[in-house]
């Protein structure tokens, strides 16, 4: 695994501007950065991150089948118990969902670990699925790369595919999409999954979350008056429970992409009960809830994350008495798991995330993350790969 300095694509910006991607720089910074990229031998894609992403994913449906199950679970979980049973069906049911993506620690030699599961709200998928496509396929074109140079990145052609799957599961509904106004990274991301969805040859219709309704029969509608009946949402399941209209959760005809089972396994408590069901898997660092903290050995140093944080928030890590790094955000109250301390890689003044991307179970593609810090936030910086 190599960090390699490259030349930027001249007038990228204005080929970014004609795609939609307009939120390659986010206020003055660098979000989209090609003045380098990563470099992989296929074996390490295949063995180092693509068996244990699949592998880690039927890990978390088995933990999902226990917690659904246990009401004690539930509780630590911190999903609502007015909603318990709406997550209960959703599982029980078969609710089909469309992608996930797993945040590694990986340097190329090691096994990878686990730091999370971003399994109801990812972003960054137009990003991994197109961009860095294109930008591989013009720096091949141009003869900067290799024409041996690839790609861990199916992630569009199994969006698409999985969508035509998912209208064949979910007939006769039109499909809305929806994002919270006021964010050019979700707006663009959701456009994105559309897109997709169009390919696929679904039919789609747009509406932000702030704009959708409910009718008199509890029913959700869009500015229109129709009634949405299957919803793409970049809204995580959290947020929904404590929404106003979180009590008519579960009581209308609707599906959900993600479905509220995800509610499970994009939350932080994954990561103990993964642990404790799976201890010692080369793939997983020990995780614990607070109360299971006399059971843990941190000698390393130990990570502090609040059970519904995003994008790097209200994160500590400490190394014995030191605090080495702290991040900010609304995040909690909602109590906190600890997993043991497995630093980055690092390269140069950059430390390196990889997110391994998932649709219908089949693992699609990586993407990276850089930043100066410990934690990857929601502005770390995005670099291309290749596989040679």
């Amino acid at each position: 695994m190599l960090r390699v300095p490259i030349k930027e694509r001249l007038n990228w910006q204005q080929q970014a501007k004609e795609y939609g991607f307009n939120y390659h720089t986010m206020y003055g910074d660098k979000y989209w950065d090609e003045s380098a990229y990563y470099q992989f031998s296929l074996e390490q894609i295949e063995n180092g991150i693509e068996d244990p992403t699949e592998e880690i994913h039927q890990m978390c449906l088995e933990v999902v089948d226990k917690v659904v199950r246990d009401e004690q679970l539930m509780r630590r979980f911190c999903i609502p118990e007015k909603h318990w049973d709406f997550v209960r069906q959703s599982w029980l049911n078969g609710e089909p969902c469309l992608y996930s993506r797993l945040d590694f620690c990986y340097d190329g030699k090691g096994d990878a670990k686990l730091y999370e599961n971003n399994a109801d709200t990812p972003t960054s998928v137009y990003e991994s699925g197109f961009w860095q496509w294109l930008w591989l396929k013009d720096n091949v074109d141009q003869g900067v790369l290799s024409p041996a140079s690839d790609q861990f990145n199916s992630l569009q052609e199994k969006l698409v595919n999985r969508f035509s799957d998912l209208q064949y599961l979910t007939p006769g509904r039109e499909l809305h999409f929806a994002c919270c106004k006021d964010t050019d990274e979700d707006r663009g991301t959701v456009q994105y999954m559309e897109d997709c969805a169009i390919a696929a040859g679904l039919d789609t219709k747009f509406v932000f979350v702030e704009d959708i309704g409910i009718d008199a029969e509890k029913r959700f509608t869009n500015l229109n008056d129709e009634v949405i009946t299957w919803m793409f949402k970049l809204y995580p399941w959290e947020f929904m429970f404590d929404e106003e209209f979180g009590d008519s959760l579960g009581k209308q005809n609707i599906r959900w992409l993600e479905p509220a089972w995800k509610s499970i396994i994009s939350n932080k408590a994954l990561l103990p009960m993964l642990w404790k069901m799976f201890p010692n898997h080369p793939n997983l660092l020990p995780s614990f809830f607070e109360d299971q903290l006399s059971q843990a050995n941190f000698s390393a140093g130990i990570v502090k994350k609040p059970i519904f944080s995003r994008e790097g928030a209200n994160i500590s890590i400490l190394r014995g008495e030191e605090k080495i790094a702290n991040t900010h955000g609304p995040y909690g109250e909602e109590g906190y798991i600890y997993q043991a301390l497995h630093e980055l890689p690092r390269y140069g003044d950059n430390f390196t995330l990889i997110g391994s991307w998932l649709v219908d179970d089949q693992a699609a593609g990586i993407s990276i993350r850089e930043d100066s810090s410990l934690v990857t936030q929601d502005m770390s910086r995005y670099l291309p790969h290749i596989i040679l």
